[in-house]
């Protein structure tokens, strides 16, 4: 029989999926008015490539959600886990290095708690 899939793992791809999204849509479309709302300096196309990337795991969390079984996700699972460790990593590096404002600590906790998350699912399947 096939190891169905938590019901905090699906809540999880449904929030993950939702902030994604958004977050992505809003790096994508409109990064410089997402700039001057949080007064950092988003005026390099790179923020765009980022907002799509968001977009597309928001999106992989979305079809994940839909699963009903753990072989259906695992990859998505491993994937997610890659994505906000490596990111949270990231930011955390950028606020130390003062590269980053302070409002950064937001987008820090959301990979590292995302991280945590995807990480607790996978380690009890």
């Amino acid at each position: 029989m096939e190891k169905s899939i938590s019901s905090g793992l699906k809540a999880t791809f449904l929030v993950h999926a939702i902030v994604g999204i958004a977050v992505g849509l809003a790096h994508l479309l409109v990064p410089e008015s997402v700039g001057n709302l949080l007064d950092w300096d988003m005026a390099d196309p790179a923020y765009r490539l980022a907002g799509a990337a968001t977009i597309a795991f928001g999106m992989s969390s979305w079809l994940a959600y839909q699963a009903d079984v753990w072989e259906k996700v695992k990859i998505v699972v491993q994937a997610e886990l890659v994505w906000t460790v490596l990111g949270a990593l990231a930011i955390l590096w950028g606020l130390l290095d003062g590269a980053l404002p302070t409002v950064a600590w937001l987008n820090f906790g959301l990979l590292a708690g995302f991280a945590v998350v995807f990480g607790y699912s996978y380690s009890r399947a």
